[in-house]
């Protein structure tokens, strides 16, 4: 019965962490620096663009590193 419980709890987990990447990705766009921090590479060419967000990914790493730090200091 405990296995059944572990199953439960982890799919809730999940669920909002759904929930959370979710709502995260719909604020993004009234974010307007985000994906336009120095640092990001923008290569365009007449039928080319390359873009490669950097600093957008390392700045998201650093958050996430330091959410799952405090979260997992129980």
């Amino acid at each position: 019965m405990d296995s059944i419980q572990h199953i439960g709890r982890f799919l809730i987990i999940i669920g909002i962490v759904i929930a959370a990447i979710g709502g995260l990705l719909m604020l993004s766009g009234k974010i307007p620096w985000l994906g336009r921090l120095p640092g990001d590479i923008v290569i365009q060419r007449k039928n080319f663009t390359f873009y490669f967000p950097l600093a957008t990914s390392i700045l998201v790493s650093l958050l996430l590193t330091l959410i799952f730090w405090i979260v997992g200091r129980r």
